[in-house]
């Protein structure tokens, strides 16, 4: 019997996370169609379009135009590694404007602004410099650095950083996200497959072992440290700007 190449295990991964992904939001699709508190109706409408617009929508679309995309990407005259990290974080601050988006429609949804929110701030700008794309960019300069070492698929780097990123999730916000892995899983891998696909494969890079997909699993929440001692201990600035968000009984 032959041992399954790395590569097809991340695709069943994929395969894996994205039908628990579909569960997740068809429990939220529901949610919102059916949930007669505000807070929770408001609180799946805003999950669920993130999910449709990122998961769904611009994850299709990174899919179906992939190869075109690497095509364009390797033919600009920057160090692949660099173009990475700008590749990774232009998809982040999308990712974020849809989030960031969603959070400032809770009055369309049906709730005050700040009363139900999926971002740390309403203001785009303060999400994306003190919050969420600031404490990314270290990861993907880790993931640059794996990458330039160990041959990582595309796939096992969605995985991976979609796995370091549910890690994130829960650590910012609470245990009940391990039950939204896979919901996490494509949230943050699509911000690095585009990246790693369109990375050259003809670089001098060995095909990694289990212990370097553990060191690519931890090693990007590492790179945050610094960040995040500056942001919250330098600048004392708040984790969260809205208050704690409670159902109505």
């Amino acid at each position: 019997m032959t041992t399954p190449r790395k590569g097809n295990i991340s695709d069943y991964a994929v395969l894996g996370f994205g039908i628990w992904a579909g569960f997740i939001l068809a429990i939220l699709t529901i949610g919102f169609c059916t949930a007669r508190d505000p807070i929770l109706h408001t609180l799946a409408g805003m999950a669920g379009g993130l999910g449709y617009l990122w998961i769904v929508t611009c994850g299709s679309l990174m899919w179906r135009y992939r190869n075109s995309v690497r095509e364009r990407v390797q033919s600009y005259p920057l160090d692949w590694r660099l173009k990475f990290v700008l590749f990774a974080t232009l998809l982040a601050l999308i990712e974020e404007a849809i989030t960031t988006s969603m959070t400032n429609l809770a009055p369309q949804f049906g709730a005050r602004l700040g009363e139900v929110y999926i971002t740390a701030s309403g203001n785009y700008l303060d999400v994306v410099l003190f919050h969420s794309v600031i404490v990314l960019i270290p990861e993907f300069i880790a993931w640059a650095w794996l990458l330039s070492r160990y041959d990582f698929s595309p796939a096992s780097v969605f995985v991976l950083y979609g796995l370091t990123g549910t890690i994130g999730e829960t650590l910012a916000f609470g245990p009940q996200n391990v039950a939204m892995i896979g919901f996490w899983v494509f949230v943050y891998g699509l911000m690095v497959y585009l990246p790693a696909y369109s990375i050259p494969g003809d670089r001098s890079a060995t095909k990694p072992r289990l212990q370097h997909d553990l060191l690519a699993w931890l090693l990007p929440l590492l790179f945050t440290v610094p960040v995040v001692l500056v942001i919250t201990k330098l600048l004392h600035h708040p984790g969260v700007h809205f208050a704690p968000i409670h159902a109505a009984h």
